[in-house]
């Protein structure tokens, strides 16, 4: 099995039963923001488009390119579809013109002579724009793990496909916080050292649990190649920022566990495994042009930012005109009050009103009584200013997830008073009638709790309050404090307060209560 990597989570896999394109990305994603770090645009993509299958784990545009795909990927290509709850990608896919759709089963092995492939889709809310997945590959030279950006709460499961040999992964995940936030510098410091903590910590969970000798970090950090969001790249100029690098990130896996060994995985990276054996070349770039990269990397960012000026330049000429104020009020009234009505369980997470100032109009929306309108001077929780240039076009386009469009852009800024409001930025991706159904569906699933586990001194509720995962496997408890692995959320289990974000309490009590409840219970006649 041969492996060449594309940039950032792409990747190109030959196999003994054929070959796999999986997650393609050139052109800028997010308005312009985004760019594959290092630069990959001298790959050789007809080539690589010449695939036997074509692999899109989920919808984030740093994953799913329509340029390239309608550039270099012909339209017979097998597909492999995740199995996701909504068909937006499916949808998306087929509006390219691909027809040759295999629908694939969470579990299910799909055999193409030699070659095994298992496609292991997640559907929480918080899972990629309402999906994310992961693609096993066996061939019987080798066995790999693609995990991508998905973060599996069955990792037995997955495992249950092979032992991975090779393991590729997120090791720094994307999200604005806490760069767009009103906050006094020293505090976003010490938020952004927090954040990449945690994203580490995360990475370094999966890379044990998995096990797999050789891992591949991939799927960023990106490039922010404009002016006003330049200073992002890393961990920003200021210290400020979230991104770990390849470099910087293997470096710290070498010293906390040796056992795994880490490999550099950039555009032009080729991997080969066969029957155990391994190795590693650099195809793209010489080896002292990937030490400058890293050890010169503002240079580098420099030189990149003067490259991609016109690409910037032709994003901003394709946004829609701006709408008057009274226009885009309208517009996403119409829009977004029928979903508000049947958002339920988003009404009560939000719990009071939010307010928007788009360019010229301040507007809120009122989640109790599922209105938008002019703002009136309310004091609110959270508040977010937009460019009525973004979001005219997301009106114009008629973008159902303005997570996978504005937010990810960066090119928003966001305040709040109190704990982060999950329910606020999911309901922002799920502005369809379909997404708003299902989330509502799946938030009110969540209420089964009914089975206990002891951590220590504790008696908690198996499942996480947030999104399910076995708290047996991805808990840790210290002075009275419960910590998921996954993605960090903590709760006071003396209270059941959840210490991260607004709701989500966790059922616990004291292995002591328990047992002195027992001691003086009346005995049984």
């Amino acid at each position: 099995m041969r492996i060449t990597g594309l940039g950032h989570a792409g990747m190109f896999i030959e196999t003994t039963g054929g070959s796999i394109l999986c997650d393609p990305w050139v052109k800028s994603a997010f308005y312009g923001s985004w760019f594959p770090f290092p630069d990959n645009r001298a790959l050789d993509w007809e080539t690589y488009g010449k695939a036997d299958f074509l692999y899109i784990s989920h919808r984030h545009r740093d994953h799913f390119d329509p340029w390239l795909l309608e550039t270099y990927v012909p339209k017979d290509i097998e597909v492999l579809l995740p199995d996701y709850p909504t068909d937006d990608l499916e949808t998306d896919l087929r509006a390219l013109g691909y027809t040759n759709i295999t629908y694939t089963t969470a579990g299910e092995i799909i055999e193409r002579g030699s070659l095994r492939m298992m496609v292991t889709p997640l559907r929480a809310p918080s899972d990629g724009p309402i999906g994310d997945s992961s693609l096993s590959i066996d061939d019987g030279t080798a066995s790999i793990l693609n995990q991508n950006d998905s973060h599996p709460l069955d990792l037995e499961a997955l495992l249950s496909f092979s032992k991975p040999e090779a393991y590729f992964t997120q090791f720094s995940g994307a999200i604005w916080w806490p760069m767009v936030y009103d906050l006094p510098e020293d505090a976003k410091r010490n938020f952004a050292h927090l954040k990449r903590e945690a994203q580490h910590k995360r990475a370094m969970y999966y890379i044990e649990k998995v096990g797999a000798p050789h891992v591949f970090p991939m799927a960023g950090p990106p490039m922010f190649l404009r002016d006003e969001l330049f200073r992002y790249n890393g961990l920003g100029q200021e210290n400020d920022s979230i991104f770990t690098d390849q470099a910087e990130f293997i470096a710290r896996l070498h010293e906390e566990s040796p056992q795994h060994t880490g490999h550099v995985f950039i555009p032009g990276t080729v991997v080969t495994i066969e029957h155990g054996e391994q190795t590693v070349e650099q195809t793209l770039f010489t080896d002292a042009e990937i030490q400058a990269m890293f050890d010169d990397k503002w240079g580098y960012l420099e030189q990149q930012r003067a490259t991609r000026q016109a690409e910037i330049a032709e994003e901003e000429a394709s946004r829609a005109p701006i709408l008057p104020p009274a226009e885009m009020l309208a517009a996403i009234k119409e829009w977004w009050e029928p979903l508000l009505r049947r958002g339920r369980i988003f009404r009560d997470g939000v719990g009071g009103p939010v307010r928007y100032t788009i360019g010229d109009l301040d507007m809120v929306v009122d989640f109790p009584k599922a209105k938008v309108r002019e703002y009136a001077g309310e004091e609110t929780s959270y508040w977010f200013t937009i460019p009525a240039d973004l979001v005219s076009t997301n009106i114009r386009d008629h973008e159902i997830d303005w997570s996978n469009s504005i937010f990810l852009s960066m090119q928003f800024a966001a305040g709040r008073v109190g704990k982060f409001n999950e329910f606020i930025y999911t309901f922002m991706k799920c502005l369809s009638r379909d997404r708003i159904e299902y989330v509502e569906n799946w938030y009110g699933e969540q209420t089964d709790v009914t089975e206990d586990v002891q951590l220590g001194d504790w008696i908690v509720q198996r499942r996480c309050p947030h999104l399910r995962a076995d708290l047996s496997k991805t808990a840790k408890v210290e002075d009275g404090v419960l910590t998921c692995s996954l993605h960090d959320w903590k709760w006071d289990l003396a209270s059941g307060k959840c210490l991260s974000t607004q709701g989500h309490p966790i059922r616990a009590h004291a292995v002591e209560d328990e047992l002195h409840a027992e001691a003086t219970a009346p005995a049984a006649v």
